[in-house]
């Protein structure tokens, strides 16, 4: 005799994901290095946040980068790849849902470097994080935390 509870389990196993896409859930793409553990801890703050996150160990970030447009400036240490945008770094989940809520006509944002604090780092944060749009000529301000 299987208990309710188990039937429970499954029937939520099969439907939750479907139940996820139905009410709009976002999934991405972060590629990283294989030996960062910073980008796991951000891909961790994305899932918490309702963001399914999918891990890709590369040794091409570079070329990544140069693919989808970011330019070194701007470059973080992975990258996400949601939605038809790109997101580079430690960006906080509020940008990066304004982002795909407002779906501006540019290539996506970046919180570039490793800021101390940011979703997934270490560290106080010790000033508001600037995040900027990757688009076409000079960057522009897309938010500030």
């Amino acid at each position: 005799m299987i208990h309710r509870r188990t039937l429970l389990g499954v029937l939520l196993s099969v439907t939750a994901p479907s139940l996820a896409a139905a009410q709009g859930a976002q999934t991405a793409i972060l590629y990283k290095n294989p030996q960062c553990l910073c980008c796991d801890a951000y891909a961790m703050v994305l899932q918490s946040s309702g963001i399914a996150v999918t891990v890709k160990e590369t040794l091409a970030l570079a070329a990544l980068k140069r693919e989808h447009g970011v330019p070194e400036p701007l470059q973080g240490c992975h990258t996400l790849l949601i939605d038809g945008y790109v997101v580079e770094g430690h960006v906080p989940v509020a940008a990066v849902k304004r982002l795909l809520a407002e779906r501006p006509a540019i290539r996506g944002i970046s919180l570039p470097g490793m800021p101390a604090g940011s979703p997934g780092m270490d560290g106080e944060k010790t000033e508001p994080f600037t995040v900027y749009e990757i688009g076409d000529g000079a960057s522009k301000v897309f938010a500030r935390e």
